[in-house]
């Protein structure tokens, strides 16, 4: 296996990335509009879509790193565009971002099936929501908001960022979009 990054590489990670930062802003506009009237913690149930990036970008361009640069990325894309939640974005994606890719490494790069996607979907929430309990809901309670919160949050990218990003990888695949990389040579394989 070859984990060199190509230029391809480079560019599909980076479109990933910005189309998923944009997504971001329009994503905040949710989450602080409508969903506003949803109460914490169950409003967590909307937040794996902020992790998708970190699992898509893992599964289609299959190299170290792609997890991180991607939903990093993607992070500082939305910051550029302006998000209620500011600069601290700065340092939560790259947080985020690990998570996903410590599931990755734990299998050496080599298995981009739907349970790694899982696993990878669900630490990057468990981070979200550990560093979200911290920094925002610090004067709330751990038993009736930051614990539920947290698990709602991992389930949320679990099936949203995980499952999700298995199926966005099988249908880019199956356009041909994907075909420079393995994730688009096996097409049923994610």
């Amino acid at each position: 296996m070859n984990n060199r990054w190509r230029t391809i590489d480079i560019v599909v990670a980076s479109v990933i990335a910005v189309a998923f930062g944009v997504i971001f802003w329009a994503w905040g506009l949710l989450w602080n509009g409508p969903a506003d009237a949803i109460p914490l913690p169950f409003r967590a149930v909307l937040y794996g879509v902020w992790l998708v990036p970190a699992v898509l970008g893992g599964l289609v361009v299959r190299k170290p790193g792609a997890a991180f640069y991607t939903l990093t990325l993607a992070a500082l894309v939305s910051v550029a565009l302006g998000t209620s939640w500011g600069w601290t974005l700065v340092l939560q994606g790259p947080i985020e971002a690990l998570a996903a890719e410590l599931a990755f490494a734990a299998f050496a790069y080599r298995a981009w099936n739907l349970p790694v996607a899982l696993l990878a979907g669900a630490l990057a929430g468990v981070a979200a929501a550990v560093y979200d309990a911290f920094v925002w809901y610090g004067g709330t309670s751990w038993a009736t908001m930051r614990l539920p919160y947290i698990a709602i949050t991992a389930l949320s990218a679990l099936v949203v960022a995980g499952l999700g990003s298995v199926y966005l990888t099988r249908a880019l695949a199956q356009t041909g979009v994907l075909d420079r990389f393995p994730s688009g040579r096996e097409r049923a394989a994610v």
